[in-house]
């Protein structure tokens, strides 16, 4: 009795299914169907059988039948969306396949789509704006083409999220009626978030657990986790920076535990094995600021011509052992950040500030280039050693430059270190020139710090000398990382380079646009030389076309980053460069510190991940073999990977985005610093100087407070002004005038938004030119 009511069952559940199959589909019915395969087709990626399409349909969404997937594929042909492949396969038609990729977000308020594989292009695809709203910059997403968006770039539309990335958000809570609100310090995400059972009050800044994703028409919600304090507080802003940047700002108990158990003082057995140097005058030259001192140098003339020149580096290696608490605190910082009035260090300060800060009067541990250099400024020789050296004075840039022009008060500071300076400068100048010979690029950009009151609030931004002081330094510095690169390719060691890539070719045709408006043109076709962009700017050096000149060229470059691949450094026109001088401040140089040591010691260095960084994160840090780079080519490159290739790599990449990611942080809270500086100035006139053009307007940098604004098209003046994309330039249709990059204007402050660290100019009307009228159509 029991089976044949089973039997009953399975028959009724076939007879149901009969008469499904027979009813005809709605037309949502249909609709759904279509999405369901839409979707199944656009996940696979490849062609797929019916019945293929079937099981998956099946599994991803809801039971379905023969025919009912069978009429929805027949919608999908009949709409172009699918298309008929080989063996009797289907797949999506072409223009409606689905793309992965990332969210990319702006301060401007439009989302754009990243594909993989397009990392370090111009965003090319964009989110319509209802969609904008429901992703987070960072989530890995589908999508499928729309079409022309009308302003050169194609809209997308969202499929489905693949993974979202956003799990805490930092901003500033807001009441809206009975809701609370948060409005995200980082402008470029767009979502709106709801606060739920928020305790902070208006005004405060909190940090925000997603407790809800957003999707389209729905907001994000979130709970408050943390509440940081008043928004309007500079000091609080760094906080809000620290969170929003992912920035690692407390040592864990253990590497702190570790830091304080090591000795305040260099050891007889740290000693050991090391070249005693105690007796050199060696000096430490750094700004008035600095807390930590990496570096120290020594310079003597040789009778045969030419000099010997000794940096001896802080030997961070000897106390920072691999895989340790401290090791694995610093792999996840992997550099310092600089803050005004705030530094969070790599290193535990017992490290940073003490026993391996190379300050006067004590003895320290350091790794030793020791190098011989001809009267031409050419490297003839050099060797490296475990050093121990005593440092004999701490010098500043401004006593050492004041000693170096003469001035009674910077001799009397340097005392009996000044002859060794002296030496230290003719080293530089017969550096400079080989510089010079070599083609290196010579920029010279302005450099800016700000001053603060004990609140934190800005009182004045000014200008950073820069001179042979700085210089004669830096020189020293570039003798020492070359000779650590080439000692690495030498020995054939692992390690990691300092990469620096030439222009792209789109990079490289907006440039020579943009330098033809100056009459300038750029040599070696379409692979120039460090040589010939040096040769561009000793055109306009001393010019007022200098300033916009160099930052074109720079904006041209790509950034350097950190690879296993010794690929050169197109700047400097090396073809060997790493980072070998700033152990203490930043993770790269450590880890060649360490494949320095192996080689040194015997026993190859074998680096290890002791942190996890997200993939996503590292993306764009690659070096690509053989664009413009002055080193080998990749074929090179691929030959000689070692077995611990693909650690290096995921070293390098993660410390280039943390370098990035450090310096976004920074430029963020002084960007802040400046609009809050600004609100001061709201209506005033300021000369000022383009020092970009974009096809709505034009950024100018004040001439005296070094501060950059935004002016619109709109805001440029009495006449229509049109852009022309090839030059970079606006003409105006009336007057004739032409303005790009190096222009003076005469600007007044018309606004200030703190949110998207802008500040608002507009043109202080120069008053009507007399001039024939010209007609849009040129005629």
């Amino acid at each position: 009795m029991r089976r044949s009511r089973v039997n009953a069952s399975k028959k009724e559940k076939r007879n149901a299914g009969r008469r499904r199959d027979a009813e005809p589909m709605s037309a949502s019915q249909l609709s759904q169907t279509a999405y369901e395969i839409e979707t199944v087709l656009g996940r696979a990626g490849t062609p797929l059988a019916l019945d293929e399409i079937l099981s998956l349909v099946r599994d991803q969404f809801q039971s379905r039948s023969r025919e009912e997937v069978s009429a929805g594929l027949s919608r999908l042909l009949e709409d172009g969306v699918a298309a008929e492949a080989d063996g009797g396969a289907y797949r999506l038609s072409a223009s409606a396949e689905w793309m992965a990729g990332t969210v990319a977000g702006t301060r401007s308020g439009r989302v754009f789509f990243d594909p993989d594989g397009a990392e370090g292009r111009e965003p090319s695809y964009v989110f319509p704006q209802e969609q904008a709203e429901s992703v987070f910059p960072g989530d890995r997403v589908r999508v499928v083409k729309l079409g022309p968006d009308g302003r050169s770039r194609v809209l997308v539309s969202l499929r489905e999220v693949l993974e979202h990335n956003t799990r805490e958000i930092v901003g500033t809570v807001e009441q809206r009626g009975k809701d609370y609100w948060l409005r995200p310090a980082d402008c470029r995400i767009h979502v709106p978030v709801r606060l739920s059972g928020a305790p902070a009050v208006p005004g405060q800044a909190v940090v925000a657990a997603v407790i809800a994703q957003p999707s389209i028409g729905a907001p994000a919600r979130a709970q408050v986790k943390e509440i940081l304090g008043s928004a309007d507080d500079s000091s609080v802003e760094i906080e809000m920076a620290v969170r929003r940047f992912g920035l690692p700002a407390q040592f864990s108990a253990e590497a702190l535990e570790q830091a304080r158990a090591l000795p305040d003082h260099v050891l007889r057995r740290d000693c050991a094995r090391r070249v005693d140097l105690r007796d050199i005058a060696f000096v430490t030259i750094d700004g008035e600021d600095a807390r930590d001192f990496d570096d120290a140098v020594w310079c003597a003339p040789l009778k045969a011509g030419g000099w010997r020149l000794l940096v001896a580096i802080a030997d961070v290696s000897w106390y920072v052992r691999p895989g340790s608490a401290i090791d694995r605190a610093a792999q996840e910082r992997l550099t310092s950040v600089y803050f005004p009035r705030r530094v969070i260090p790599m290193l535990p300060v017992e490290l940073s500030n003490g026993l391996c800060s190379l300050n006067p009067d004590v003895d320290r541990c350091t790794l030793v280039c020791d190098a011989v250099i001809t009267p031409e400024g050419r490297v003839k020789a050099y060797q490296f050693y475990h050093g121990l050296i005593h440092s004999h004075a701490r010098l500043t840039y401004t006593q050492v430059w004041s000693a170096l022009k003469g001035e009674k008060e910077g001799r009397d500071a340097l005392g009996a270190v000044l002859p060794d300076v002296q030496n230290l400068y003719a080293l530089y100048k017969a550096l400079a020139a080989e510089r010079a010979r070599r083609g290196a690029i010579s920029f010279e950009s302005r450099e800016t710090f700000v001053q603060t009151d004990d609140q934190g609030r800005i009182t004045a931004i000014l200008p950073r000398e820069h001179n042979d002081a700085h210089r004669l330094i830096e020189e020293a510095m570039l003798v020492a990382n070359t000779c650590a690169a080439d000692f690495l390719v030498r020995r054939r060691a692992e390690g990691l380079f300092r990469v620096h890539e030439g222009p792209t070719p789109e990079k490289l045709e907006q440039l020579r646009a943009l330098l033809s408006g100056f009459g300038l043109s750029l040599g070696s076709g379409d692979k120039p030389t460090p040589a010939d962009y040096e040769a561009v700017m000793r055109q306009v050096r001393g010019t007022p076309d200098e300033a916009a000149v160099q930052t074109a060229l720079l904006r041209s470059m790509q950034r350097a980053v950190y690879s296993p691949d010794e690929l050169g450094h197109f700047g400097l026109a090396y073809e060997y460069y790493t980072h070998f001088t700033s152990p203490i401040r930043r993770y790269p140089d450590l880890l060649v510190h360490r494949a320095i040591h192996g080689i040194l010691t015997r026993r190859r260095y074998r680096p290890e991940v002791l942190v996890g960084w997200p993939e996503a994160a590292e993306q764009g840090f690659s070096a690509r073999p053989g664009s413009h780079g002055v080193g080998q080519s990749a074929a090179q490159a691929a030959a000689k990977k070692g077995p611990m290739y693909k650690t290096w790599a995921r070293l390098g990449r993660m410390c280039s985005a943390a370098e990035r990611r450090a310096d976004e942080a920074s430029l963020d809270v002084t960007a802040w610093l400046k609009c809050r500086y600004m609100e001061d100035y709201r209506g005033e006139t300021f000369e000022g100087t383009v020092s970009a053009v974009t096809p709505s307007g034009v950024y100018v940098t004040l001439n005296d407070l070094f501060v950059e604004g935004y002016v619109h098209v709109s805001n440029l003046g009495w006449d229509y002004y049109v852009f022309d994309e090839s030059k970079s330039t606006f003409e105006g249709s009336a007057s004739g005038e032409v303005i790009r990059c190096g222009t003076p204007l005469s600007v007044i402050v018309s606004g200030v938004d703190l949110d998207s660290r802008s500040i608002e100019f507009m043109r202080r009307d120069p008053g009507r030119k007399k001039g024939a009228r010209r007609l849009r159509n040129g005629s």
